[in-house]
């Protein structure tokens, strides 16, 4: 109750309202992720002098912008932030087919329910799974990442498991450049002082993404307009089967979501692209041959994932005062200096800070929903843009991201040369997908990897550890199952045929 009050006072109402609106606007531009915006604004938290006030802010900041990072994924293929890549895989093929309004519908109303379900869960839950989180070290990091990469096969269209393979391991590669963590050493830099803090992810997934869509467009003038030959914006309702087949979806998603969240050092990326796996991999034949192509399933499984995923991230943050991400280092930093000291006791000696931050959720992910429904009609019409205009406009914000992600005019060679190979690897029809989600988990991978063998002398640590030992048999059951309904299907063709 005493949350309650703090989080509904005109103050901090007013607090939720700002920290959406800015993080949506600023979740919409590709490359202004939250971490930029919250580290900008922390002297502004600082100086309201409430810390409750101040964190509701910043935390509203957070999720608005992973609330509004969809919209460029979808748009132009361009993903607003790190969470919202996965979301382009679906989102952008659906506003090619004159579905863009449709699109955003589901990825708002994914979001909405993926953020509620992880503030129901984060404040049921919020004592309790922090010590889950406690039990969760360098074996089972190692394993959950084993976990993600066993998961590539959900990234491959039919025939390209092979190609898939190869993308993850150029990835697992790119992610070797620059200092380890445990080696302080660079590698693979060439002498070249701007690589010595590797590449930047923003810079990777705009080469992938971004960069090859404008110049799809410069190639195919007919690009710009969408399958049925015209860009008028319509469709945005979804009709009841369809929220039929993508109900269970969310769902399923929210709670996996959170539950990623909640292990500090996963986050929202991790949650979303395990999510889409997780959603592919289970969905039926027909609808698997959907994903990649326009699924609302496909759309609706990032989308909750991430969301709830960042609403996760506040546990080990609240409960334990461990950052499950950069986004929330930073929003520790913030604490810090608001002379708040996160972890067991903040729920006994502040609970209006605690139970404040964790209302103020509900009233933000309704806040969104009416600032995002009414604007998708407006927001969609971006597709309509002539061609002439539409390829600056990538270009500039392309551009723009990837320097303003590194501070660092090298990254625009870097983008350049990625983004030309890009082009070249999907005209090869090579997912790219697959090189990402190996970009991200590389370095977690060998960290967690180095680590778990000084610990234990060996790799000994894979079997003596339950927890580990069970993410593994996952690990393995995710890449031999596809496998296996393969066989069974390509079986049962033949028989088939056999008796034709």
């Amino acid at each position: 109750m005493i949350g309650l009050a703090t989080a509904f006072s005109l103050t901090n109402i007013l607090m939720v309202i700002g920290g959406c609106l800015i993080g949506t606007f600023i979740g919409m531009l590709p490359g202004l992720g939250p971490m930029s915006i919250i580290a900008i604004m922390i002297p502004v938290a600082i100086s309201i002098g409430d810390p409750s006030a101040a964190l509701i802010l910043l935390a509203g900041v957070y999720y608005g912008a992973i609330f509004g990072g969809s919209t460029s994924s979808i748009l132009i293929n361009a993903p607003g932030v790190a969470s919202t890549v996965a979301t382009s895989f679906d989102g952008y093929p659906l506003a090619r087919q004159g579905k863009a309004g449709k699109a955003l519908t589901v990825a708002a109303i994914s979001s909405f329910v993926g953020g509620t379900i992880g503030a129901i869960l984060l404040m049921i839950f919020a004592p309790a799974l922090s010590s889950v989180a406690l039990l969760f070290g360098s074996p089972e990091y190692f394993a959950l990442m084993i976990v993600g990469l066993s998961a590539i096969a959900a990234f491959a269209g039919t025939g390209q498991v092979a190609k898939a393979l190869l993308m993850t391991l150029v990835g697992l590669m790119l992610a070797t450049i620059g200092e380890g963590v445990l080696f302080n050493m660079p590698r693979f830099t060439f002498g070249v002082m701007d690589l010595q803090s590797g590449l930047g992810f923003i810079t990777l997934a705009m080469a992938m993404f971004a960069l090859p869509e404008a110049m799809y467009l410069i190639l195919d003038p007919n690009r710009s307009k969408t399958e049925g030959g015209t860009n008028e914006i319509k469709d945005l309702r979804i009709t009841r089967a369809e929220a039929r087949s993508i109900a269970p979806v969310i769902g399923r998603q929210s709670i996996q979501g959170f539950l990623i969240g909640v292990l500090p050092g996963a986050g929202a990326t991790i949650a979303s692209f395990l999510g889409y796996a997780v959603e592919r991999n289970i969905a039926s034949k027909e609808d698997q041959e959907q994903f990649g192509k326009g699924s609302l399933k496909g759309l609706a499984a990032p989308e909750s994932a991430n969301n709830a995923a960042c609403t996760g991230s506040f546990v080990p943050l609240l409960t334990l005062g461990i950052p499950g991400s950069g986004t929330t280092a930073i929003l520790l930093g913030a604490l810090i200096a608001l002379n708040v000291s996160p972890g067991p006791r903040l729920m006994i000696d502040e609970p209006q800070i605690f139970w404040a931050v964790i209302i103020s959720m509900y009233l933000g992910n309704v806040v969104l929903l009416i600032l995002n429904l009414p604007l998708i009609p407006y927001i969609a019409k971006i597709l309509a843009v002539p061609r002439t205009f539409l390829i600056p406009f990538i270009l500039f914000f392309t551009l723009m991201g990837a320097y303003i992600g590194q501070n660092n005019a090298t990254e625009l060679l870097i983008l350049v040369g990625l983004g030309v190979c890009a082009t070249i690897l999907r005209f090869a029809d090579y997912p790219l997908a697959p090189l990402l989600i190996g970009f991200i988990l590389g370095p977690m991978l060998e960290n967690n990897f180095s680590r778990s063998m000084n610990l234990f002398d060996g790799p000994i640590f894979m079997v003596e550890r339950p927890l580990t030992l069970g993410l593994l048999v996952i690990a393995a059951l995710l890449i031999v199952l596809p496998s296996y309904r393969a066989r069974r299907a390509r079986l049962r063709a033949q028989g088939v045929a056999d008796g034709d």
